[in-house]
This record gives structure tokens, sequence and C-alpha cells, in this order.
């Protein structure tokens, strides 16, 4: 719930995006058995799971890379289930995707001009966030290292002026100076009222970012809750996330 004025509690904010009993399948293959989630505007919604849950292809229905045969994926109200990836972008969804996906021959001001719309984040802004790729503009991106082209990744998704953000493990395998400027981009992004959904192994960072948190297992939501209940779920804990 959120305080009106005179601290009374208020309507909470309407999801941004909505999963309802998605199935999505790889060829034969049942991935995705009944997803539901939600994602309200100005949280981060994080989802956590063992290798092969379902994490990645929860984010690939809703990008519209892999199109669910059943239930339905709406977004600020608005049907887009099996909508192809460049209206879903042009609604307003940035994905950074696992492995970041930066074109290596391009330089760093490439990738963000190619990304920027009205109202997202420009050349000045990237630079006064991202002191280090304002110093690389000119390079190309396959020379930075693994921190950096995350970091250009993220900058990419905010060119594009995005209502709600998709991460897909944005911490792997980076150093941890650079794990804690993910969780601090995070924390801005909720601050400025964007809607996050991350999938992380790092359940530390996880924990630390989340508002809400959901467990998959084998295509399945096994728990939905608050970090702190999850912290009070040892056993949710020990079978699903091995810790």
């Amino acid at each position: 719930m959120t305080a009106a004025a005179g601290g009374t509690p208020g309507p909470a904010p309407a999801p941004l995006l909505e999963l309802d009993g998605v199935h999505t399948y790889y060829g034969d293959s049942h991935i995705l058995q009944g997803v539901s989630l939600r994602v309200l505007p100005g949280h981060v919604t994080c989802l956590i799971g063992r290798n092969g849950a379902g994490k990645t292809t929860t984010v690939r229905t809703v990008m519209g890379f892999s199109p669910p045969r059943g239930g339905r994926v709406v977004y600020a109200g608005r049907p887009i289930t099996g909508a192809p990836p460049h209206r879903v972008a042009r609604l307003g969804v940035a994905l950074v995707p696992q492995g970041r996906g930066i074109f290596p021959e391009l330089t760093v001001g490439e990738h963000l001009a190619l990304a920027y719309r009205p109202g997202g984040w420009t050349a000045a802004q990237t630079a006064a966030r991202f002191p280090a790729l304002a110093a690389r503009e000119r390079q190309r991106a396959g020379v930075l290292s693994g921190g950096e082209q995350q970091m250009l990744a993220i900058a990419r998704a905010l060119a594009m002026a995005p209502r709600l953000v998709l991460l897909d493990e944005p911490s792997d395998g980076l150093a941890p100076r650079f794990v804690a400027a993910v969780r601090d981009m995070l924390r801005e992004m909720r601050a400025a009222g964007l809607g996050i959904l991350l999938v992380e192994q790092n359940l530390a960072l996880a924990r630390a970012v989340a508002d809400r948190l959901y467990v998959l297992n084998k295509g399945r939501v096994v728990f939905e809750g608050t970090p702190a209940e999850l912290d009070a779920s040892p056993e949710v804990r020990r079978q699903y996330l091995g810790v």
C-alpha cells in the first residue's frame, strides 16, 4: 500500500508489467508452466532460482523472443502477449541481456547514439554517471572490461527512455566493485520511478535491491515474497536456492 495525504493508506499503484499463467515452450519442451508475476513502477522485482529454472525464458517471453503458447503478458494495461520484440521495445521496455549484448566493433558513442530516444539518457548524463565510458567514447566496445561493458549495456538501455527495464544476470562475471556499481544503479533507477525486472543468481545482490522476490523452479513460481519473508523461509532457500 502507498500512503496518501495525512498518512491514510492509498491504493497500490497499478502494475507496469503482469504475467498471468504464462506457458512457454522451446519446441516440445514445456519451460514456463503457468508463471504469474507483477512488476510495479518504482519497484525492483527479482527472479531467482537455480540454472534452468526458467528465469531467462521469462525475460525472453516478455520481450517477444519466445512467444508464449498460453497465458497473458500485459504492459501498462496493454496486452503484449506474443508481440514482436521491436514493438515491445517501442512501447518503453528496455533489455539488458545476459552476456551484455555489446557489439564489439561499434564505439561506446555509437552504441548510445543508436539507442537514444527523446527523453532518454543523453551522452552528457551517461558521462556524468559513468565517467569511464566518457573517457572511452570513441573506443570500440570490444576493448572495454567486462564491468565497463555492463555499464554500457545499462546506459544503452536507459538511453531508450524506458518505463520498464529487464536485466538478465547483470552481475555475472563482474568484480565486486562493479557488482556494487550495478547495485547502486538499480537503486537509482528505482528512485527514478522505473519498473525493474531483475534476473539474478547473486542472492546477496537480489536481497539488497528487491522489493519483491519470485523463486522459480522447473518453470513454476514456488515462492513469492519480500526479502525478509525469504529470510524467514529456510526450507525454500535450502530446497530451491541451495543456501
